[in-house]
Formats: C-alpha cells, sequence, structure tokens
C-alpha cells in the first residue's frame, strides 16, 4: 500500500494502518461514524486487511473479540462519542479472558471537548484500569518526526496487546477537519521528505513480535511425589493448541497417578484418549456426601481458572487442601482464598520440566482406583437415564451434541444454563470438539456476535444459547451478511432465565417471574424472518441429529429447542443427585 498524501487526516491515518499490517494485523471490525473517516478509508483500501463494518458498536465489539480468540489482535474502530462506551463490555471480557484487541477511537481535537461542540465526552481513560495499556494520540501534523512518533505508538501498543499477557490496547486519536478525503495542497515538503523502505525498514516493522517462551526452572514439588491423595483440576481452557495442552495434563496426570477432574469447557473431555484418568461427572459426585467426604484429597494442582461447578468449589472451600495453582498469568485464580501456591508457568511449560529420568511413574492408587470407579458407574447412570427422555429436555442437548456434531467443530456456549448442563452431561469423547465461551465476565453480553465472530473464516460452527441471551445480542443479526463461514445456533427456549429457577429468589412467586426469569413471549420464527435468518423448530431427538451433521457451510441458521423450564428445574433437583447414589 502507498501512503495516502491527499491530505492531513489521510497521510496520518495510512502510517498508522499501514504500521499495523506490516506488524501483521489482518483483521479490523469498523462500525461506521463520521469522525473516524480518515481511519475508515485507510482501513478499508488496505490490500492486506479484511476491514468488516458492522452497525452497532456493541455487536462490532463482541464480533471482535469472538476472531481474535483464535489467538490474534483484531482492530476494532469507532467514532467519538458514546459509541466508544459501547465497546465497554468486550473490553472487560477481553481483559479477563486474555483476548488479544486494540481498539482505536476516533475523537474531537482539544479545542472542541469541554464546549458542547456535540459528540464529545472524555474518551481518556475511558475503559479505566482494563487496558493492558492506553494512550492518546496527537493530533495530525505534517512533521516527519511526528509521524515517526505515531509510528512507534502503534508498535507499542501492537506489542501490549499481546505481551507480558493478551489483553486490550485502547488509542484515542483526535482528528481536525476535513475528514473525507479531500485533497490538501500543503504536503508537498513531506511527501519530499518521505521514504516508505527507510521509514520501515529501519525499525524492523516486518518481524512480527512475538514474546519469548517462559523459562522457568521449575521441579515437581516432593509433595506432589509422594502424596497418594491428589487431584488435577483442568478448569476453563482455550488453548492455542488443544492437543498439546490436553496432551501435557495427561503426562503430569499418569505420572503423579492424579485423577484429571475437567471442566466441560477445556477441551479435554473432547481428548480423552490423552487422559486415562479423566472425571468428567465430579459435579455429580460430590452431591453425595459419603463420597465427597471418602475422595478429599491432600493436594490440589488446579490448570487455569477453577471450574464452573459450584459442588467443586464448595467442597474445595470446605476441605481446604492445598491447592498448586498453574497458569502463566499474573493473577490472583483462587477466588476461594484457600491455601494456594501459584506457579506462573504455562501447564505445556512446566510439562517439559516435569519429564524427569529420576521421577519413576507411580502405580496406580486406591484413592485414584476409588475416583474411576464412581465416575464410570455415574457416566452410566447418566446415560441410561438421559436416553431413556424422548420428551424435550433441556439437558439431554448438551448430552446428546459430542455424540452428533462433526468432528473438531468450534462450539460457543452461552452463559446461565448452557453452560452448566455441559458441566453435567457432556461425556468424554474422541470428537475434538473445540469450546469458546465468555466465561471472563459470566456475562450474556454479545453472546451472538462473538459466535460470530468465532464462525468468521472457520469451519462450520455451533451456538448453544438459551432465548434471553440471544435476545439480548439480535443486532448481532445484522453480521450475516459479513459472515464469511456457517453458524448453527442451537435455540434452548423455555421463555425466561431457566438459571434463575435453580436458586432460592424462585420460592418467592410475587416478584420472580416479572423480575427474574423475564419471559419475552418471542416468535422466533418470526424474529428470524426478519433478518433473513433460515429457522427451524425442531420436535424430536432425531430431527436434531439430523440437523447438525452434516452442518452447512455458509449463512446462519436457527434450529429452536422449545422446553418448560419449571419442569426441567423440578427435574435437575430430583435427579443431579441421586446420578451418584
Amino acid at each position: 500500500m502507498s501512503i495516502d498524501f491527499r491530505n492531513l487526516n489521510t497521510l496520518w491515518a495510512s502510517i498508522l494502518v499501514e504500521t499495523l499490517a506490516r506488524l501483521g494485523l489482518t483483521t479490523a471490525v469498523i462500525s461506521p461514524g463520521s469522525r473516524s473517516t480518515p481511519l475508515t478509508i485507510a482501513f478499508a483500501q488496505h490490500p492486506n486487511i479484511e476491514a468488516i463494518p458492522i452497525l452497532d458498536e456493541r455487536s462490532a465489539s463482541f464480533f471482535a473479540l469472538g476472531i481474535a480468540r483464535k489467538g490474534f489482535p483484531v482492530a476494532l474502530i469507532c467514532t467519538s462519542g458514546t459509541a466508544a462506551a459501547n465497546f465497554y463490555p468486550a473490553v472487560i471480557e477481553a481483559t479477563q479472558s486474555h483476548v488479544p484487541l486494540l481498539i482505536l477511537t476516533a475523537d474531537r481535537p482539544p479545542e472542541l471537548r469541554d464546549c458542547h461542540a456535540g459528540q464529545a465526552i472524555d474518551q481518556l481513560k475511558l475503559y479505566g484500569t482494563y487496558p493492558n495499556w492506553q494512550a492518546e494520540i496527537a493530533v495530525p501534523e505534517a512533521n516527519l518526526n511526528l509521524l515517526n512518533y505515531l509510528r512507534q505508538v502503534v508498535v507499542q501498543g501492537w506489542q501490549r496487546t499481546t505481551y507480558p499477557v493478551k489483553g486490550v490496547v485502547h488509542l484515542n486519536l483526535p482528528f481536525r477537519e476535513p475528514l473525507a478525503p479531500i485533497p490538501q495542497n500543503n504536503l508537498e515538503n513531506i511527501k519530499a521528505q518521505f521514504n516508505l523502505a527507510d521509514f520501515y525498514l529501519a525499525t524492523g516493522l516486518n518481524i512480527i513480535y512475538t514474546p519469548h517462551s517462559n523459562n522457568i526452572n521449575c521441579n515437581i514439588h516432593n509433595e506432589w511425589k509422594t502424596t497418594k491423595k491428589g487431584i488435577i483440576i483442568a478448569g476453563l481452557a482455550q488453548s492455542e493448541d488443544p492437543e498439546k495442552y490436553c496432551q501435557s495434563i495427561g503426562n503430569l496426570s499418569q505420572l503423579l497417578s492424579f485423577p484429571v477432574l475437567a471442566e466441560a469447557l477445556s477441551p479435554i473431555r473432547n481428548y480423552s484418549p490423552l487422559n486415562p484418568y479423566l472425571i468428567s461427572t465430579y459435579d455429580l459426585i460430590l452431591r453425595n456426601s459419603q463420597f465427597a467426604e471418602k475422595l478429599v484429597p491432600e493436594i490440589v494442582i488446579q490448570i487455569g481458572e477453577l471450574p464452573t461447578s459450584k459442588e467443586l468449589r464448595n467442597w474445595l472451600e470446605i476441605n481446604n487442601s492445598l491447592r498448586w495453582i498453574v497458569d502463566r498469568h499474573p493473577e490472583n485464580f483462587d477466588p476461594l482464598q484457600g491455601r494456594t501456591i501459584h506457579l506462573r508457568i504455562a501447564i505445556e511449560d512446566l510439562s517439559k520440566h516435569i519429564k524427569n529420568p529420576d521421577i519413576p511413574n507411580k502405580i496406580t492408587t486406591d484413592y485414584l482406583d476409588n475416583w474411576l470407579t464412581i465416575e464410570e458407574k455415574t457416566k452410566q447412570k447418566v446415560a441410561e437415564t438421559i436416553e431413556a427422555i424422548d420428551y424435550l429436555f433441556e439437558g439431554k442437548t448438551a448430552w446428546l451434541l459430542p455424540q452428533i456434531l462433526p468432528p473438531k467443530t468450534p462450539i460457543f456456549i452461552a452463559n446461565s444454563m448452557p453452560v452448566r448442563y455441559l458441566e453435567f452431561f457432556w461425556q468424554p469423547n474422541t470428537t475434538q470438539i473445540i469450546p469458546y465461551f465468555n466465561r471472563g465476565a459470566n456475562g450474556i453480553d454479545g453472546t451472538l456476535s462473538t459466535a460470530l465472530g468465532i464462525a468468521h473464516h472457520q469451519q462450520s460452527s455451533v451456538m448453544l444459547t438459551g432465548d434471553l441471551a440471544l435476545l439480548h445480542d439480535t443486532n448481532g443479526f445484522l453480521i450475516g451478511n459479513k459472515l464469511s463461514g456457517h453458524l448453527t445456533i442451537i435455540l434452548i427456549n423455555n421463555n425466561g432465565g431457566g438459571i434463575f429457577e435453580m436458586l432460592s429468589v424462585a420460592e418467592f412467586a410475587n416478584i420472580f417471574e416479572d423480575f427474574f426469569a423475564t419471559p419475552q413471549n418471542i416468535d422466533f420464527a418470526r424474529l428470524c424472518s426478519t433478518y433473513g435468518v433460515e429457522y427451524k423448530l425442531v420436535t424430536d431427538w432425531q430431527q436434531l441429529t439430523t440437523l447438525l451433521n452434516p452442518l452447512p457451510t455458509t449463512g446462519i441458521r436457527v434450529l429452536e429447542i422449545q422446553t418448560n423450564r419449571h419442569l426441567d428445574a423440578l427435574w435437575l433437583r430430583e435427579n443431579l443427585k441421586q446420578f451418584a447414589e
């Protein structure tokens, strides 16, 4: 791309965009607006960057988040004013989930702030402490030193999206008029001084920045080697190399003879041959007080964040076993405030250090055998019970999906009940299905838009969601004509917030329906028709099976499963504890 010397703003924006392209940026998500015109034009015209226009800023930000979950930074651009504020929920999620986003907000110049000029708010440090780094860029000038400055700030911003941890960087960019690419004749001098090759080659920007691997010299603590009652908890994980992640945990598990309690949102249940000591039904097992007491560990190795399961968290909190938390990020991963030791290293790197010939393989222990025996019997009971259910019980969806989805299908799991049904019923398998989720802040913001971002340029994908999470982000359907790929939405419609049926507030009938369950009584067939989205009402499990394998290759499709949240909640209360009896 050549630098755009038509006017000062096009020069400034084209330098910024070309710098990002040379650093490796491939995708920019742009919401429309006037003040951001120079940025929009520069991104739209760059031949090596896919520029995707999205109307709604909140939807745009979660779409960008979904794309960036694949591991590489995405640029997110908007105009001045409250447009930038609509990015905030996605900023929080990206920060807490360690997803690399580079946010570029256009702004009024200083002389048009605090004077009611219109569409002007205080955008400095707009996202508080959530960004890894944030800066305001100078107002554009035709000065070679300032162009060098602009380039270096962009390089710094790019690097800080991935180092020392992945996250958000916010650059605020004020522009004066003219915002459109109207030619100006005062740039001839700077154009004569400018040499594109020297400008970039002098800084080595053709090399994409990657942080060095962690070189921590970490040996297994003696307690790991000598304990007879230890467990590994594999929590929430979105690994860039799922197979390597699962293999590393499997190696550690077999070396120590520790069972692996694997969260359904980690890839481990979908790579079950790599983990022969896999425990998937721990939430159900720990509801049996005798088992919960019998299986208390001496030490716990926690990989990443704790799983969703409240039963597991309560059990760990009550027993307060020593916990080693293995994760390379600097945050505190212990919401239980227990006896914990943080090892700031990725499990894949730790695995390299523990392959020590001085540490012999341990033999199977009675403690491990107990876990495996109870797991097998509980899995069998779950399978027998749920397979016999012929009506549309929403929990059966999570049990069926790993049996019927094509191998390696990316699946986005909405918050509230879908993630909990996976925890209960997603059985170990060999499909290598890739789970995605927004559990950083545990919210339902941007559910559809995130799923569409994940599906973009990827294998045909699936989203499992409830009705309220989908309705909260219906503007995401506007992304449909930009989607390259396919997303099937499995919509569990129980007309309200099923998660609240599981809480004690459900007993207060006078306020429960209107203020907690909040049924919306939406005709989803008509809603889909409005957006031009394919719709099918699923009436039995065989129909769902047929519709999910094979998956379409283009477009968006909604498969609605209508359920009764009152009866399903009653079923859960009556059956969950019984599975491990």
